[in-house]
């Protein structure tokens, strides 16, 4: 199969080796220019995924153009509010025929669609059962070292999403199907913003207690706003859920988390992200989550607090207190 993976951050090249060593003929796109050359050079990503070796089969480019066009596959691993750009840029005619993976996990801030929607709004004539996308607990750092690692493959049509299982499954990265792609794609998305959430209560040393109650109410907020947008509610107890929840909110790979910490430790947003060079998507999804509970009725508490830690500048204590009292509830 020919497949082409557009964006080569650490995630992008990651699926783009584990294609190629899958026996498919891979592209990689890369945004910038001078970056594809030293790639080409280097056969390695030193700034997002340094130690691996990119084999030499593998295409780097920098043409869109020649990334797109007569792919039987297009795998989108551009950072969700940059993906509509990359998608502009795309011609209609080169990717009728092709299916399409998003595997960026964010939602449109200024839209609020994820990205499955944002394709689709963009692209009108693309066919809604070419459009799939790949979610659950799986850092690049680990997958490239062929670590054990399961996610889970979802579109609404069932035979695309058991293409999309079926061209990544090996036997270290094991893939699973599904066809609620609303909710993997929710699941992936929001959990990066209760991620922030638990780095923040790592940050201000509180402690384990604290973190699972952040983890397991931020996971019923997440599946509450979902089923009220018309996912599945099972799907947030899997891997696109809870899976991807509790790997984001405890690895040292986790951005999301790291922005979190350095937050809770007290450091302002922008000092932070000045000092990263990949993207932590929970930042702008805490906008986005945030405008989706408000226009959906639903309460979202952690959610809430996290966007005004971030972009209110509220003391991260001060919102560890108005949680915890809040109102009595039944779980």
């Amino acid at each position: 199969m020919k497949i082409s993976v557009l964006g080569a951050g650490g995630w992008g090249t990651t699926l783009a080796i584990l294609l190629h060593y899958n026996g498919h003929n891979v592209t990689l796109w890369e945004y910038k220019r001078s970056y594809a050359k030293l790639l080409n050079k280097k056969k390695e990503n030193i700034d997002y995924l340094p130690g691996i070796t990119i084999p030499d089969e593998i295409l780097i480019t920098h043409d869109i153009e020649e990334s797109t066009c007569n792919q039987n596959m297009i795998v989108l691993a551009v950072p969700s509010q940059f993906l509509r750009s990359v998608v502009k840029e795309i011609k209609f005619s080169d990717i009728k025929n092709s299916l399409i993976v998003n595997v960026a996990k964010g939602i449109e801030t200024k839209t609020l669609m994820t990205m499955s929607q944002m394709l689709k709004d963009e692209v009108p004539l693309i066919d809604e059962n070419q459009i799939g996308v790949l979610s659950g607990p799986s850092h690049a750092e680990e997958v490239s070292r062929r670590i054990p690692t399961a996610v889970v493959a979802s579109s609404k049509d069932h035979d695309t999403s058991k293409s999309i299982q079926s061209t990544f499954m090996t036997s270290y990265f094991r893939v699973y199907s599904s066809t609620d792609i609303l909710g993997v794609e929710l699941g992936g998305s929001l959990k990066n913003v209760i991620a922030i959430g638990a780095g923040i209560i790592d940050g201000a040393k509180f402690g384990d207690n604290t973190k699972a109650a952040i983890m397991t109410r931020g996971v019923a907020e997440i599946a509450r706003l979902g089923v009220a947008m018309g996912a599945c509610p099972e799907t947030f107890s899997g891997l696109s859920g809870m899976g991807d929840l509790i790997v984001t909110c405890m690895s040292r790979h986790s951005r999301n988390r790291f922005v979190g910490e350095q937050i809770g430790a007290g450091k302002k947003l922008k000092e932070v992200l000045k000092s990263m060079t990949m993207v932590a998507e929970g930042v702008e999804t805490s906008r986005s989550a945030s405008h989706l509970a408000r226009k959906n009725d639903v309460e979202t508490p952690i959610v809430d607090e996290v966007y005004k830690i971030l972009f209110e500048d509220k003391d991260p204590v001060k919102a560890t207190t108005d949680l915890m009292t809040r109102d009595m509830k039944m779980e």
